[in-house]
This record gives C-alpha cells, structure tokens and sequence, in this order.
C-alpha cells in the first residue's frame, strides 16, 4: 500500500490533508524521514508521525473601541465603525471586529468558524453602522433564521452623486464581475438581488443626494452595484465610483443607520439606531441645510419611508 493511503485509512483524513502532511513535515518509515508519498510499505514497516510543534497565532493588537448600542446575555448591537473589517481573512492585517470581541473577552457564538465568532452577518470594511453579534450558539442559530426568512432587515443611508429620479425597488441578479474580480455586477446568471431605495433631501447645489436603502436581500455590495445599474454612486466609493474623490471624501458614504428583528430568546420585536459617524454627518451640515435631512434623525421616520406605495420597480 502507498503511504498517503495507508495513513489517510490509519487516520480516516482526507487524503489532500495526508499529502499537505507528508509534503511539509515528512514521515518517519523505520525511523527514515521521508516526503514520499508514493513511497510503497511492506508488511511489518513502522510508520511514525513527527512530533509538530503547534504555530502560535501571532497576538493582534487592538488599539480601537467600538461603540455599544445594547448588550444582553444573549446579543451584543454594535455600530461597527468605518474602516475595520468584521472578521479576519488572510488578506486582513489589521484588528478586526472579532479580535475586538475577543480582547473585549465577550462569549460568542461558535457556528460560523473560529475566524467568524459571533458573526451572524457582515457589512463592508469602509461601510459603518450597526451589527447584531451572537453571543450563544442557540442565539446566532434564531438570527440566521430571521436573515434567511427576511424578518431580520437593515435601513441605510448613503449619499450618492446624481439625485435619483423617483423612488424606486431594484430587482437585477448579482454576481462576480467577469472583467475585474475586486467587483460585483448585474450579470444574467447572477444571484437574485432585491434593494428599495428612497429619495430623502438633496443638498444645496442640488447635485449630491442623501437617500435611504433597504435590502431584502444580503449580496456582496449590493446597494453599491444596484446604484451603479441606477448609472448613481455613492460618494467616496472609488471601485465603482470616480477614483478622483478619493482625495476629498476617504471612505464610501455607507451607513447601517438601522436594523430590526426579534429577540432570538425572548422573541421581543426589537430596533436599534446606529448614529452617524463625523464624517458622514461633516457632509451633511457643510453641504445640506439642517432642515432638508433633520426629520430623519428618527429611524421611525426612514423606517415609514419604504411603505412602497409610489416606488417603481427596476427589473
């Protein structure tokens, strides 16, 4: 019998872990250190694994906090901040949302993974706003429920480059942008993808508008392609917008202002606000009159926008 396959049988593993194995640490047969997977046994071989030492993760520093909007002993409600990522990744150097967690020494869920604690959903890394985090299996099981069957949704805002013509509903499929993986696209063979967007105040010179979003659906970028299929973007966004705000606006005007749901334990309809980050709200008071936008400070008031009477439908 070949080694890999004496050992994937040996340790009931997959055999491509048995090759990483053997490729990276070698095997002792009859005390001789060996990389061979093919490497053919006869009967009375000794074979032995080597001794590998566990690598320690290094240890990520958490140098940010993250405002708390409620906490039980079942959920945490938190307005994630711009520019941290919700979870690690390999592509990911910096502290994320689960390290602050952790630092935090918060119990959470353990569904989604080791890297994904108490994550029940995510929100883009320049995007900010709220985010509901696990905190019990049996928690992050209800909420993952509520995702799926549409009970759990999210009200945003965003400021966006061309006033939208009339309130509208968006239904186009999503997926991966063939031309360029870093995006998302209106493609035919894409995801189903539902997103209502709301005209609310139009700045001074008319131009830039602040517009609310909800999703009934959770697609990579989905308001942001759904803009872009709208030929709208929204302001600061420089892969689907104009690289040329970068140097005056540094993050997409993104914001989870809201999010509703019922309580995974106790079933209580619940609503929490997200109050607005500086950045987004320096927009508004430099180029919005405070009377245009004021009225939905109210998450109530955005939430009796979306009764959907007079919004057309983009299919």
């Amino acid at each position: 019998m070949r080694l890999d396959q004496f050992l994937a049988h040996s340790l009931q593993t997959p055999r491509n872990q048995v090759l990483a194995l053997i490729k990276t640490h070698g095997v002792y047969v009859n005390d001789v250190l060996t990389c061979k997977a093919g490497l053919k046994l006869q009967e009375g071989d000794i074979v032995r694994l080597p001794k590998i030492e566990p690598v320690k993760e290094p240890e990520v520093r958490v140098d940010f906090d993250i405002p708390l909007i409620y906490e039980d002993e079942h959920i945490m409600v938190i307005n994630k901040p711009p520019f941290i990522t919700v979870h690690p990744a390999p592509s990911v150097k910096d502290a994320t949302v689960v390290d602050w967690l952790k630092a935090r020494g918060v119990k959470l869920s353990t569904l989604s993974g080791e890297t994904r604690h108490g994550i029940v959903h995510r929100i883009d890394k320049e995007t900010s706003g709220a985010l509901v985090i696990a905190k019990t299996n049996e928690a992050h099981l209800h909420l993952a429920s509520q995702l799926e069957d549409k009970s759990m949704g999210r009200f945003y805002l965003a400021l966006i480059d061309l006033p939208l013509k009339s309130d509208c509903i968006v239904q186009r499929p999503i997926g991966r942008n063939p031309k360029n993986r870093l995006k998302m696209a209106i493609v035919p063979n894409g995801r189903f993808a539902k997103s209502a967007f709301c005209k609310l105040a139009l700045a001074k010179n008319e131009k830039i508008e602040l517009i609310g979003a909800k999703l009934f659906t959770g697609r990579t970028h989905q308001i942001r392609v759904h803009l872009e299929s709208l030929s709208r973007h929204i302001l600061g966004d420089d892969l689907y917008g104009f690289k040329s705000q970068k140097d005056k606006i540094n993050r997409v005007m993104l914001h989870a202002y809201g999010i509703y749901f019922n309580h995974p334990i106790t079933h209580e309809p619940l609503m929490f606000q997200a109050p607005l980050y500086e950045d987004f709200e320096s927009i508004l008071n430099q180029r919005f009159t405070r009377e245009s936008y004021h009225e939905y400070y109210s998450l109530n008031a955005l939430k009796h926008r979306f009764d959907f009477s007079d919004f057309r439908v983009c299919s």
